[in-house]
């Protein structure tokens, strides 16, 4: 039997294959389109989060919160969402004491002691490092679960949620540190795995501890590279920029051990050279508190930073430019009745590869309000940027500080999932066409039934209100963005936990939760039997 027979019978073969799959899946030859079909979308079959280790100081306090909203689509009737602890290394630097200076055994032996066990009305059992039971473990959708962690050593833990629970599945970490250089509420969603990230407002200052916590979730080790870009460029290294992450692990790395140049307004870069990681900034400042540095939204020629709070004493913009060109950019506040232009701060250029920053003062003037920064024109294409900015609140001894990135886009929709009876305000920012959303507050953590409101934002403003509260709810409790129609939306949570005369806040980001993903609709082709 020659080669032309072999083809003849394996082309044959071939079509009798695929017109048996068009048969058995009702289609035919004459509904097939040339043109591809629409892709669809469908929930998330899995996803996985990341938290990092909150603190080491004696006097702090942890409250994690988890969160799946109920979602129209869902089909899977079954599934599961917790966490486990990870192992700490520390790759031979001094361990976070959230600014007060101290330092804890890392070899994993005093994480997560205690196990307090599960209590009623969602609340949900700690367990200790090593162990196999998880931590927050949801028992349905539309339900938050919470616990609190009193001990100095908590780990960072690593979790997956999958069928109906993967969806929207949020967690967060709201950490209270009653004394110290540190002393303040440092909070952070807990977030994905990826491959790159951008963390502009870091800092190298002697006055500012800066640690970043990179957490490997899979079963084989991770490697990232840590470059440091200032005012003139790249920070001279002082030290290996690469790490490793063993499995299942986090490793913490206090910035200014990277380089000997020190700079308060410089921008950090993460990449993963083999595998994946998570990655969050813990920033203390050793007179003005601190908080948990979110990365930026990935460099885009416009972005927006959302929920500047009304009351804010000083802002300082930080913004860098990774691309081959210089960006100019056209600095606007979008504020509850429109978009301004900040005296004395109409522009602002940032040279390529290298880092600018610029103190806005109070720049709010009593009303809450959103940066936007755009392109300010010219010959050419506008180049890309990453961009955050530090919020204070407070005076002298009492102030407290906190760092809002930029942030991309609510698509569909977002969670924030510890909100309290008190205390919590959404920013909602249009920063072009007017949008229509709709808030949701889910029942709380012991008992209640949700409670949802429509909201209409006009273009080129932000909307700070209080989010609805659940019916007859107690506990934390999560609240959810859903855009309904118009353009496109960018929002933030403040919770405010005073203490003392100190406005202690957490201001976190709310990115498209990315509960849904586009799946293309196959169709059969013939063509692909042609021999060309």
């Amino acid at each position: 039997m020659n080669r032309t027979t072999l083809s003849l019978i394996g082309a044959v073969t071939a079509l009798a294959a695929v017109t048996g799959v068009a048969a058995l899946t009702g289609g035919s030859s004459e509904d097939a389109d040339p043109a591809a079909k629409a892709a669809t979308r469908l929930p998330v079959q899995r996803s996985t989060l990341l938290c990092p280790a909150p603190s080491s100081s004696d006097v702090s306090s942890t409250t994690y919160t988890a969160y799946t909203p109920e979602r129209d689509g869902v089909e899977a009737k079954d599934g599961t969402a917790g966490l486990l602890p990870a192992e700490s290394h520390s790759d031979d630097v001094s361990d976070p004491g959230a600014g007060d200076g101290g330092s804890k055994d890392d070899n994993g032996d005093n994480g997560g002691k205690g196990d307090k066990g599960a209590k009623d009305g969602g609340k949900g059992g700690r367990t200790s490092q090593g162990g196999d039971k998880p931590v927050l473990p949801l028992k349905e959708p539309g339900k938050p679960v919470t616990t609190d962690e009193d001990s100095s050593g908590a780990p960072a833990l690593i979790g997956t949620a999958d069928g109906r629970f993967a969806p929207g599945w949020t967690v967060q970490q709201t950490t209270t540190i009653d004394a110290g250089s540190g002393r303040g509420v440092l909070g952070t969603a807990c977030t994905a795995p990826d491959t790159d990230f951008w963390f502009p407002g870091v800092s190298t200052d002697r006055d500012r501890q800066d640690f970043v916590h990179l957490t490997n979730p899979d079963d084989v080790a991770a490697e990232a590279d840590l470059k440091i870009y200032g005012p003139s460029g790249r920070l001279n290294a002082s030290t290996d920029e690469s790490i490793t992450i063993p499995p299942r692990s986090t490793v913490p790395v206090l910035l200014s051990t990277l380089t000997d140049q020190r700079s308060a307004g410089v921008t950090l870069r993460v990449t993963a050279r083999t595998g994946r990681v998570g990655a969050a900034v813990q920033a203390v400042d050793q007179k003005a508190g601190g908080d948990w540095l979110p990365a930026s939204a990935a460099p885009s020629t416009s972005v927006v930073i959302p929920g500047v709070p009304k009351d804010a004493t000083s802002a300082r913009l930080v913004v860098f430019a990774p691309g081959s060109d210089d960006a100019d950019l056209k600095v606007r506040l979008a504020g509850p009745n429109n978009s301004i232009t900040p005296a004395g701060h109409e522009s602002l250029h940032v040279k390529s590869g290298m880092t600018a920053a610029i103190d806005l003062g109070d720049v709010t003037k009593g009303e809450p309000g959103s940066l936007l920064l755009t392109p300010e024109g010219g010959e050419g294409p506008a180049a890309p940027i990453v961009a955050a900015l530090q919020v204070t609140r407070g005076k002298g001894g009492d102030q407290e500080t906190a760092f809002i990135p930029a942030t991309g886009a609510i698509e569909r929709s977002a969670t924030a999932a510890d909100n309290r009876s008190k205390g919590s305000t959404l920013s909602l920012v249009a920063p072009g066409a007017t949008t229509k959303v709709r808030v949701t507050a889910s029942a709380g953590a012991d008992g209640g039934s949700p409670v949802s409101k429509t909201y209409e934002v006009k273009g080129g403003t932000t909307q700070a209100l209080e989010p609805p509260h659940p019916s007859s709810g107690k506990g934390p409790y999560a609240v959810t963005v859903e855009r309904l129609s118009g353009g496109p939306v960018h929002a933030s949570r403040m919770l405010e936990l005073p203490q003392g005369g100190v406005p202690m806040f957490t201001i976190q980001p709310l990115p498209d939760d990315r509960g849904t993903v586009a799946v293309p609709e196959a169709g059969q082709d013939l063509s692909v039997l042609n021999d060309d």
